[in-house]
């Protein structure tokens, strides 16, 4: 009875004494092997990602999707990742419908003459050679454009002045993107001549930004351009003075139909077959403007020097497999040949680097139950390097998302965003955007995770 007794007691005191908040007492790191410390701080070192950065910027630069420069951006991909020792180095292409850009001008005509700087979006249609006049409509904000009456654009200029601001993870390109995204598709369906938009990026210079448009099925593209942001704000200026803008826009792009696109792919072997391959890589083209330094130069030096520090230690127990994707930035036919050729094939793992070369502040995995700790263990290998863990699933990345969506397992390494839109589809994206420091923390960074994963003896693939 004393049991009982004693029990009645607590539960009566429990009831009038406050109780004390416990908290949870902290678990141990997850223990990594000295091996993976010593390749992650090694890396810190790394001269090979600033290398590939500064040669294909200098010997390639701008590599428009579909173009005769990216074609040569594949050449050299394949001689650099042979050169490195990388086996099954190889070329796939497959065909994409591509578009290039012409004459581009722009020209308060009233009644505040002067010239303003912009590019034409990707996917825009054209005007007539010799341009097109028509007085521009205003919108703060694409939800004011969404708001406009259908016909009320008729013959008109829509002019969507919504301003993007930096964000640590870069997610206010979700928010502000839409007006570049769809915002001249909306703008054709409601009767609009032409559409500009002020650039989607966080800076404030005379540098537009360029970018892809989507246009429906069965609606006819307009001309569409992107004003650098110092430009936009001046015309919105003149617009806030209360008279009708009318403008002179020229745009010339045009449609060069199918050309040939592509992947370039090389591997570290492992001695596992079956316990699949993890993919890293990122993008190879580019927009035009810039000459593609950190969208997305840095992504596939990052993730090639990584790879590169396992390729010349011990042979891992999976295949490490680097993909150079082709046209990332006009609509993906890079990724969607990828996923068609490999689709069935036993991929463990999935990761891209695609966000600038800037530190990495942050990782997220999205793993089965049974590799848990695999999580753990990548906590441990990167906190030394800074690196805080997310509560988001991984998959980031839209080379990899079909891949992702098809069932395998991501790691995300996020990168610190706050000044990647200041330079991201500008002519300043260049060589001189690349933190050779910085760069240097990514390496490590990845380095780590591919040391992990790749020889993690839990099993990746989920069922």
């Amino acid at each position: 009875m004393r049991k009982t007794s004693l029990a009645a007691f607590a539960a009566a005191t429990a009831l009038i004494a406050p109780a004390k908040a416990q908290r949870p007492v902290p678990s141990a790191p997850a223990a990594i092997t000295p091996d993976v410390a010593a390749l992650r701080d090694a890396a810190l070192l790394d001269d090979v990602a600033l290398d590939i950065i500064e040669g294909i910027t200098t010997e390639v630069g701008p590599r428009m999707a579909g173009t005769e420069a990216e074609g040569r951006a594949r050449a050299w991909g394949l001689a650099k990742l042979t050169s490195l020792g990388f086996k099954n180095v190889r070329i796939e292409t497959t065909k994409m419908h591509t578009w290039v850009r012409g004459v581009e001008t722009a020209e308060v005509v009233s009644p505040f003459p002067q010239k303003l700087r912009l590019t034409a979006l990707g996917s825009s249609g054209a005007t007539p050679p010799e341009g097109l006049t028509a007085e521009i409509v205003y919108f703060a904000s694409f939800r004011d454009l969404q708001m406009a009456p259908n016909g009320s654009l008729n013959g008109k200029i829509a002019f969507v002045s919504n301003a993007m601001v930096a964000t640590q993870d870069g997610s206010s390109y979700g928010a502000y993107g839409p007006a570049r995204f769809v915002g001249p598709n909306l703008a054709a369906k409601k009767g609009a001549a032409a559409m500009l938009i002020r650039s989607i990026g966080s800076d404030r210079g005379r540098g537009p930004h360029a970018g892809q448009t989507t246009f429906e099925k069965g609606v006819t593209p307009i001309p569409a351009a992107a004003l650098s942001t110092s430009d936009a704000d001046n015309l919105s200026r003149m617009i806030k003075r209360g008279k009708p803008i009318k403008l002179h826009l020229t745009l010339t792009p045009r449609d060069l139909g199918m050309t040939e696109t592509g992947n370039v792919i090389a591997e570290v072997p492992g001695t596992d077959p079956a316990a699949g391959v993890v993919l890293v890589g990122g993008h190879l083209d580019s927009w035009d403007l810039g000459t593609g330094a950190i969208d997305d130069g840095a992504g596939i030096a990052i993730t090639a020097a990584a790879a590169k520090r396992l390729l010349d230690g011990p042979a891992p127990r999976r295949t490490i497999r680097i993909v150079w994707f082709g046209d990332e930035e006009t609509g993906g036919a890079g990724s969607g040949a990828y996923f068609a050729a490999h689709r069935n094939e036993r991929h463990a793992l999935a990761a891209e680097s695609d966000f600038g070369a800037d530190r990495v502040w942050r990782f997220g995995v999205n793993l089965p139950d049974k590799a848990s700790a695999v999580g753990d263990r990548l906590a441990t290998a990167l906190a030394p390097l800074g690196i805080v863990r997310s509560h988001e699933k991984a998959g980031d990345g839209a080379d990899i998302e079909q891949l992702v969506k098809a069932g395998v397992s991501a790691v995300d390494l996020n990168q610190t965003g706050t000044r990647y839109f200041d330079y991201h589809h500008t002519p300043e994206d260049t060589f001189e955007r690349i933190d050779p420091a910085q760069l240097r923390q990514n390496v490590a960074a990845w380095t780590a995770m591919l040391a992990i994963t790749a020889n993690a003896p839990e099993e990746l693939i989920k069922n």
